[in-house]
């Protein structure tokens, strides 16, 4: 059993690779100030530049918990989402509506992934 943690802090690891599996913390947006679309787009930015670095993409995703601060923004974030996710490489998801670490955060993510063979 081999655990491989990539950009350890005191809380967390940005990654975690656990035999051929990827878990990524908690992606945001890169700027908080933007609206749901943009943070969108930039928040999957980052979980492409991290599933890269662990050795994935994401058609391997396994699967993504999607967190919004209100459900309004569900559409929205919904086409950001569509338009970045490869067609028949789905993974299980979940949407939930939360109250984020800071006020001006729309949306954070957190996906597990397999590693490319």
């Amino acid at each position: 059993m081999s655990i491989q943690r990539q950009d350890t802090k005191q809380r967390m690891s940005r990654i975690v690779i656990h035999n051929d599996t990827v878990y990524l913390c908690g992606q945001v947006g890169k700027d908080a100030t933007k609206g749901i679309a943009e943070q969108t787009a930039t928040m999957l930015e980052k979980v492409d530049e991290l599933l890269l670095q662990a050795g994935s993409d994401r058609e391997h995703m396994l699967s993504a918990t999607v967190y919004v601060r209100d459900m309004k923004d569900f559409a929205a974030m919904n086409e950001v989402w569509d338009a970045w996710l490869p067609e028949g490489h789905a993974p299980a998801r979940a949407c939930v509506e939360a109250r984020m670490a800071r006020a001006e955060l729309l949306v954070e993510i957190s996906v597990v992934a397999a590693v490319k063979r």
